[in-house]
């Protein structure tokens, strides 16, 4: 009895040194009245501006309808909002795959310290595409009917769904030791790092066919999407283009971590960043000679050389070599001379390059010979605000949990176990 009590005495003072704790890791080790003053910066105050002015519009939109905040209709269904957070945005997001796809199965040893940052990029792209799409759905509460209740394998848009929502648990198991050894759980740890390899696989096979099931969703298009861009190859070229897509992504990712997350990246990860940008650099590169040669064929094999000289084709040609070719040849110069700077400047031009071929696809070249085409596809100004706000809220989430998680920097007493 007397054992029992003295263990029932020192419960409360052990779950108040566990609460202290975890407050210091909150708070980065400020009290919060300094925390609290630490948040006014000029960054924070902007965000806090845009998306108070956000409020009111994502408040219409939920009231009064999907109409009242973007230009949709049957014609029309997928506006700059999906263009932006899915179509342009999940081909970055597949870093996380492709990056520990390269360590774990691979065995490209020199990717281990970039692993958990593509990670962190991945799930949190794939979680605000989920919530892009939340956005723009009708009814968004009935999310879960074309996957559980109007159960339809046979559609593109189930798999697509089922892919998602798959993709982003899968990525926040993978991501969870980091999570884990913040928190300081050394069992559940262990348990998390066993299954790291079975969840890499997982990723791999959902993430393959999550991509180019995006481009087969628009092989039901032939009469709507432009003949330049419309191809019965359409799945494998958004296959590809994400692979140098999500290379360039986590090329970028390593520089804004070295450059504004310094504090939280150990020696090792700093040290790594330089061969790490030339090496993904080779990658993209050479990715992009693939999805640039694919391009090339599937314009020959549909024979459609004379459309090249309307304006549609004048396009087509600025989007082929001013977006592709050129950061292609960009790429490889940099890698070549080895000038870290060139690299990353062509990872962000490539990557300009894939938002506007997924704009091109879902918005520019859908439905392009309708009468009231350019009045459809300019955004009004409150869907615009409504993409300003998720881009500051998906920084904002980023950057919190950069500050705090083990990301970039290995624990002394995790040292060695993944």
């Amino acid at each position: 009895m007397n054992k029992l009590s003295d263990v029932e005495q020192r419960r409360p003072s052990d779950e108040s040194g566990f609460r202290s704790r975890f407050l210091a890791k909150l708070f980065m080790g400020m009290s919060p009245a300094d925390y609290s003053r630490s948040l006014v910066t000029p960054f924070n105050l902007l965000a806090a501006a845009i998306l108070a002015t956000s409020l009111p519009v994502f408040y219409m939109r939920y009231t009064q309808g999907l109409a009242t905040a973007i230009h949709a209709d049957h014609e029309y269904p997928w506006g700059l909002l999906l263009s932006w957070g899915i179509f342009a945005g999940e081909p970055l997001f597949a870093a996380g795959f492709v990056v520990a796809a390269a360590y774990y199965l691979f065995g490209m040893k020199h990717y281990r310290v970039l692993v958990r940052l593509s990670v962190l990029g991945g799930m949190l792209g794939y979680a605000f595409a989920a919530a892009y799409l939340l956005i723009d759905l009708g009814r968004p509460w009935r999310i879960y009917y074309p996957m559980l209740v109007n159960f339809g394998p046979s559609s593109v848009l189930f798999v697509v769904a089922w892919h998602v929502g798959l993709y982003v648990t899968v990525q926040l198991l993978e991501f969870s030791p980091s999570i884990l050894e913040w928190i300081g759980s050394r069992r559940l740890h262990r348990w998390a790092t066993s299954i790291t390899v079975a969840l890499i696989i997982g990723g791999v096979i959902l993430s393959t066919v999550h991509q180019s099931s995006l481009g087969a969703m628009y092989l039901i298009t032939p009469g709507k999407l432009h003949p330049l861009w419309y191809s019965s190859h359409l799945p494998l070229l958004f296959f590809s283009s994400a692979i140098y897509a999500a290379m360039s992504f986590a090329l970028l990712l390593a520089f804004v971590a070295g450059r504004y997350f310094r504090k939280t990246c150990d020696q090792e990860f700093l040290s790594h960043v330089q061969p790490l940008t030339i090496s993904l650099g080779k990658g993209a590169a050479l990715a992009m000679y693939v999805y640039c040669a694919l391009k090339l064929l599937a314009l020959a094999q549909d024979n459609h050389w004379a459309l090249l000289s309307t304006p549609f084709g004048y396009w087509y040609l600025i989007e082929l070599i001013g977006f592709v070719v050129v950061p292609m040849l960009l790429f490889t110069a940099g890698v070549r001379m080895e000038k870290i700077g060139l690299i990353r400047f062509s990872a962000f031009y490539a990557i300009v390059g894939i938002v506007l071929n997924r704009v091109n696809v879902n918005l520019i070249a859908y439905n392009w010979n309708l009468p009231d085409h350019w009045s459809k596809i300019i955004p009004p100004w409150s869907e615009n605000i409504m993409i300003l706000a998720m881009i500051t809220l998906h920084i904002l989430v980023f950057r919190w949990i950069m500050n705090r998680f083990p990301v970039t920097r290995e624990l002394p007493e995790y040292k060695g176990t993944h």
